[in-house]
């Protein structure tokens, strides 16, 4: 079995700031981590290939600095990393990203196997977006399974995977053939601390480096900034609430009681409002 977990490299949001003046977010000096959601997806396909055998590729596309976060992939005990880096990625919306990703994918199925099992994080937590994992399951012609919570049973004879999905009305029990691709929600699963044995073969390991050339790409015009019709207009930090939070004194009477009185006098036409839709019914 062969599975392709996507990853990407992205600043820490925890130490992202917006520059005051020219609204942009200032990258310089912010460390950057593998996206959290991307982790949960790793750590399913690890567990799969514990106990089914196989091998997990990890991809990612980035600059040459992306390889620092294919290492740490490396150490959680991925077998092998790919880096899809050049300049023509530059500047990629998620269409762009999807288009590269799949040629990629298509180039890692003729060299190392074809992937029974494409595994992406819901999204990621710089552009919250959560389109890359559907795009690339589109322009692979993959059945999808998104929002997964927990993988269920795999049947390798059978080629079928059976999946919890979550839902707004609750959780879905889904089954669907390989080879497919599944986008993994945040807590599904304990992200393992990695073995000493994988963080010295991840600290000697060579990272597959292809450029757009070397994935197969055939079209550069749909790569990076040429390629991507989305365009960011601005970036800002919501402005601060001029009304400040009230202290409601609710003395002896039920807390909610009050809270209700309150309401009801800052917004008197509310009340109004309510014991006539109370005789509508």
């Amino acid at each position: 079995m062969h599975i392709v977990v996507c990853i990407k490299q992205v600043p820490d949001s925890a130490q992202i700031r917006v520059h005051p003046v020219t609204n942009t977010i200032m990258r310089q000096g912010v460390p950057t981590i593998i996206n959290p959601y991307d982790l949960f997806a790793l750590e399913a396909a690890l567990e799969l290939r514990d106990k089914f055998g196989g091998e997990v590729t990890v991809l990612t596309m980035g600059p040459p600095s992306a390889e620092d976060s294919l290492r740490k992939a490396l150490t959680f005990g991925a077998d092998r990393a790919v880096l899809l880096t050049d300049r023509f990625f530059a500047g990629a919306d998620t269409l762009a990203t999807t288009y590269a990703l799949a040629t990629a994918i298509r180039k890692i199925g003729e060299t190392y196997g074809a992937p029974d099992i494409i595994f992406t994080g819901k999204q990621t937590i710089d552009g919250d977006t959560a389109q890359v994992g559907p795009g690339i399951a589109k322009r692979l012609d993959l059945l999808q399974l998104t929002y997964v919570a927990r993988i269920g049973t795999l049947d390798l004879n059978a080629r079928t995977i059976e999946a919890e999905r979550r839902s707004e009305g609750g959780v879905q029990i889904l089954r669907t053939r390989l080879p497919c691709l599944i986008t993994m929600l945040e807590a599904t699963n304990e992200i393992r601390r990695g073995a000493m044995v994988d963080a010295l073969r991840a600290a000697r390991a060579t990272i597959v480096k292809w450029s757009a050339q070397q994935a197969g790409v055939e079209d550069i015009a749909k790569c990076g900034l040429r390629g991507s019709p989305t365009i960011v207009k601005k970036v800002f930090a919501p402005p601060p609430r001029a009304e400040k939070a009230a202290l409601i004194d609710y003395g002896s009477r039920p807390p909610a009681e009050a809270l209700i009185e309150d309401i009801f006098k800052r917004q008197p036409k509310l009340e109004a409002e309510l014991i006539a839709l109370a005789r509508g019914f």
